[in-house]
This record gives C-alpha cells, structure tokens and sequence, in this order.
C-alpha cells in the first residue's frame, strides 16, 4: 500500500513559482514510479510528470518542459514538483499519484493518489 499526501499549494502571480511536495508512506522499492497529475475547472485530468523512485528518470508534459523540475528524496520519502514561470493555464488542483513499473504518462496506470493542492495563478 501507499500513502500519498500534497503540500504546497497556494496563489501566486504570472512568472512567479510555487514548489509542491509529495509526502509518500508504504511502498518506495526501486519500480515504483511517482507522477504529478493537474485538473483545471472543467477539463480533464492531465499528467505533467513522473519520476522513478531509485533510477530518477523524468518526464513531462511539452508545456512545461524547461519551467517544472521532479525530483525526489528517498531519505524523507518525498518527491517535488518546482513550478517555475508560472502561467495562468498551469491553474489546477495537482495530484500526486504512484504506480508500480516505469514511468507512464497515462493516468489510468496509476493505483495510488492524494486528495491534491490547489495551485492558482493570477495575471
């Protein structure tokens, strides 16, 4: 089992930053791979990134390639989304969310999620 719990939320204006953090409990072996997922007001559920716990292997999402940075530490069971730029589309509620396996950028894949933590950005 894992348990998944989001911080770091908040509002900020255009261009400035927010960090999110990702509290995980239960399971952290070597496969399990760590995803950050956002939903805006009606739209559906989008993947931004994932992690692999041991191997650090990223990806993201094209729109924010260069601007959001995964990273984790396995010392604190925590993984970290630095949102940088920051535009008013990246307004959301994000998850974080886990799967056993390589990364995957489909939603679908992932068996543990967070309630979420609601990022707005302003003009």
């Amino acid at each position: 089992h894992v348990q998944l719990a989001e911080s770091g939320g908040g509002s900020v204006q255009a261009g400035g930053s927010l960090r999110l953090s990702c509290a995980v409990s239960g399971q952290t072996v070597s496969t399990l791979t760590l995803g950050w997922f956002r939903q805006a007001p009606g739209k559906e559920r989008e993947f931004v990134g994932a992690i692999s716990w041991i191997g650090s292997t990223t990806y993201y999402k094209d729109s924010v390639k260069g601007r959001f940075t995964i990273s984790r530490n396995s010392a604190k069971n925590t993984v970290n989304l630095q949102m940088n730029s920051l535009k008013p589309e990246d307004t959301a509620v994000y998850y974080c969310a886990a799967k056993s396996g390589s990364n995957s950028s489909a939603t679908s894949t992932y068996q543990y999620w967070g309630q979420g933590t609601r990022v707005t950005v302003s003009s």
